[in-house]
């Protein structure tokens, strides 16, 4: 690659862009954290264990917050 055509790129790092595979895996996280609250949930209600049931809600609506915030950033 000659001088000329490095000054013809711009990198994500220089804008500042989140690389899409980043952007995916965060999502990712966020779908998992969300099934496994939704599955304690689940267990805890099944189980009659109040705390278990309260952990998993509040594990997927937390889940469910980051979902948000990353598809309104993006």
């Amino acid at each position: 690659m000659t001088e000329d055509n490095k000054r013809d790129y711009v990198t994500q790092e220089e804008t500042g862009e989140v690389a899409p595979v980043d952007q995916v895996e965060g999502r990712v996280e966020a779908e998992m954290k969300r099934i496994e609250g939704s599955a304690r949930e689940a267990a805890g209600q099944g189980l009659h264990k109040e705390e278990v049931e309260r952990e998993g809600r509040e594990l997927r609506e937390e889940a469910e917050r980051e979902l948000d915030e990353q598809r309104n950033n993006h």
